[in-house]
């Protein structure tokens, strides 16, 4: 079983995550945008009984940070945690998107990405 550990800049929080996601996304919101100060975040989702973190973090907004450095972590939300993959220790290469949400928002030069599946806004579950 593949296991993955992250964590914040300055290693006050880790953690790790058990056996392959449940989806791997690509999201253009404004929230995401904000708060990675980045064009879009990528981000897998694992079920809540395969994570595991040690430290102590700050909520907001539902969005998990270090309280110390302030890097934006994971996402623990109705039995299941949303990794930002940048977080991850190693570069998760063998984890690709499957689809991306509020495409609406894309920036003008980022082009789909090919055979992803495409949502205007989330993913409506």
């Amino acid at each position: 079983m593949i296991i993955r550990s992250g964590g914040c800049l300055c290693g006050n929080v880790k953690y790790s995550v058990k056996g392959p996601p449940l989806r791997v996304g690509l999201c253009h919101c404004a929230v995401c945008r904000k708060e990675s100060g980045s064009a879009f975040v990528t981000f897998a989702v694992w079920p809540a009984h395969s994570f595991e973190t040690a430290g102590e973090i700050a909520i907001f907004g539902g969005r998990g940070f270090c309280r110390s450095c302030g890097s934006r972590l994971f996402n623990p939300q109705d039995g299941e945690v949303e990794v930002r993959l940048g977080s991850l220790d190693m570069a998760p290469t063998d984890l690709a998107p499957t689809y991306e949400i509020w495409v609406k928002r894309r920036e003008t030069w980022l082009h789909p990405l090919a055979g992803l599946e495409q949502f205007e806004e989330d993913r409506g579950e």
